[in-house]
């Protein structure tokens, strides 16, 4: 046997996505360098790892098995390599944390100084709509989540990051009257939302059927940058968070649309099972957001305050 760590760190990515070209976009490898790598791990096993069936592809029994054993392995090598770190006084592990998808424009600043500060950390951070972030958490698969709203029925522990602002958005290229709100303007102008699961879907309908408002049409789309895009090419309108429209309403491609009721106000928060045991990474990194976080906010998230 001659099969190599990135050979099976590359089987692993390609049966957690089952698709080989997936594992190339996580791996940030073209499409061809990962199937190279898999068909050269094929080549010493006797029975195939996995088959393609109606051009989905497959991971086999044998595959699984194969599967279990790299993931093994690869947690030994790295544990080797935090144990190193360790004992030259670094700090050094592995952090998991799943962001909900607007997050994303929000968790990279309270993890880039503490990073930076502790090379020998690995960070995974998962970025998917609320329900996948509530389900990682609840099988115990992260040390954080980042959620604007509390997952319900499960016992967490939670820190308070930052406001998140919702406010009704509509391109500049649309002709509207802006006299004209709420019920006449939504049975006008087509209404765009994001994929059922979303905590901003959620918010969304649960605002138009607090005010009884009738929706002319809906259009519905997978994550906030395709709806901002699709409200910028003047689609429609939608309900967004303030945090990831910054650029397009200072290019003034988007404007904001005065509602009552609106803007809808969350707060940011991570949170953790209370019944986990952290790990001296994840207690760190705790540390790091109650002494940084303010700063954090002032340096980089000053600009909300004018809206």
């Amino acid at each position: 046997m001659h099969y190599t760590l990135h050979q099976l760190q590359v089987f692993l990515t390609i049966a957690e996505h089952k698709s080989i070209t997936k594992a190339a976009e996580a791996m940030h490898l073209t499409q061809p360098a990962v199937s190279i790598q898999l068909k050269n791990l094929q080549q010493q096993f006797a029975i195939p790892l996995t088959e393609v069936v109606g051009r989905k592809l497959y991971i086999t029994d044998f595959g699984r098995e194969i599967e279990q054993a790299a993931e093994k392995i690869l947690n030994e090598v790295h544990a080797i390599n935090y144990r190193s770190l360790s004992y030259r006084g670094l700090l050094a592990g592995r952090l998991n944390i799943s962001v909900v998808s607007t997050g994303k424009y929000v968790m990279p600043y309270f993890l880039s100084d503490f990073m930076t500060q502790h090379p020998g950390i690995e960070l995974s951070m998962d970025v998917t709509n609320k329900t996948y972030v509530v389900e990682n958490l609840a099988r115990n698969e992260l040390d954080f989540a980042m959620v604007s709203v509390l997952p319900k029925n499960l016992e967490i522990d939670t820190v308070s990051l930052m406001e998140n602002k919702l406010y009704f958005v509509a391109s500049t290229r649309l002709d509207m009257d802006k006299k004209n709100y709420e019920k006449k303007l939504l049975k006008e102008f087509p209404l765009i939302y994001r994929e059922s699961g979303s905590a901003t879907r959620n918010a969304m309908e649960a605002y138009i059927s607090h005010k009884r408002l009738s929706v002319r049409k809906k259009l519905e789309l997978t994550s906030n940058e395709a709806v901002k895009q699709a409200v910028v090419a003047g689609l429609g309108c939608s309900i967004m968070p303030l945090i990831g429209i910054k650029n397009e309403l200072r290019s003034g491609e988007l404007h904001i649309i005065p509602m009552k009721g609106l803007p809808i106000s969350t707060r940011w928060r991570l949170v953790w099972l209370k019944a986990k045991k952290l790990s001296p990474v994840a207690k760190a990194f705790l540390e790091f957001i109650a002494q940084k976080k303010e700063e954090i906010i002032h340096e980089n998230f000053d600009w909300i305050s004018e809206y």
